[in-house]
């Protein structure tokens, strides 16, 4: 028994090596770009806008990419960073959003050359609002049902990518976009940086998979 639990603790400390080691090589990366970002605890710059490949996942052709993937190269080769860009709606959630997102993660799951995702806001001072309330106020009861559905999936699906996932909070995260956060193996976050499950006041419980998150945090 005594032997088990050593070989248990020994693989918990392996993986948390990996982790933090995927978080310095991370942080090496995207503290070399030039680009100045606000320090976040743990030593890690969030990541800047970086001159690397990029998709997009939009149906359709808009003012910005509400979502911005980046594959690093170089050095930094198999580093991805997600970048979240509805600059208009403080990165809220949208059904358009959550459709790219799901797209991104699942060609990343099976993506052999990824070595490390990470989630970053493209807009100053916000990662995510949460869910875009506006937007689901037009909605049928039945979108809505839809709608969190898929946000839950998506946030599950990024929980369990196979590789380490960092959120570079910079900025108020709220409500699913806690929740985002909280499904990453790793979370840094600015100074200036505000977090919370702000549902919970009107005693809603949060949609998106934070109940699985907050046991594995």
């Amino acid at each position: 028994m005594a032997a088990a639990a050593a070989l248990g603790g020994l693989g918990l400390l392996r993986a948390r090596l990996r982790l933090a080691a995927a978080a310095a090589a991370t942080s090496a990366a995207l503290g070399r770009t030039g680009h100045r970002a606000p320090p976040l605890r743990g030593g890690v710059a969030a990541a800047a806008a970086l001159p690397s490949a990029r998709r997009s996942y939009g149906s359709q052709a808009k003012e910005e990419e509400e979502l911005r993937v980046r594959y690093l190269d170089d050095e930094h080769k198999g580093i991805v960073v997600l970048g979240l860009n509805r600059s208009h709606a403080k990165n809220a959630l949208s059904k358009n959003l959550v459709k790219m997102m799901s797209k991104a993660v699942d060609a990343l799951k099976s993506d052999k050359k990824v070595r490390t995702v990470v989630f970053r806001s493209e807009v100053p001072g916000i990662f995510c609002a949460g869910a875009d309330l506006k937007e689901r106020a037009k909605m049928h009861s039945s979108e809505v049902s839809s709608f969190v559905s898929r946000a839950r999936a998506t946030i599950n699906e990024l929980a369990n990518l196979p590789v380490p996932t960092i959120a570079a909070i910079d900025g108020t995260a709220l409500g699913g976009g806690l929740e985002l956060a909280l499904a990453c193996d790793i979370r840094v976050a600015a100074s200036s940086a505000k977090m919370g499950l702000v549902e919970t006041k009107l005693a809603i419980i949060p949609g998106a998979g934070t109940v699985t998150c907050i046991l594995c945090f």
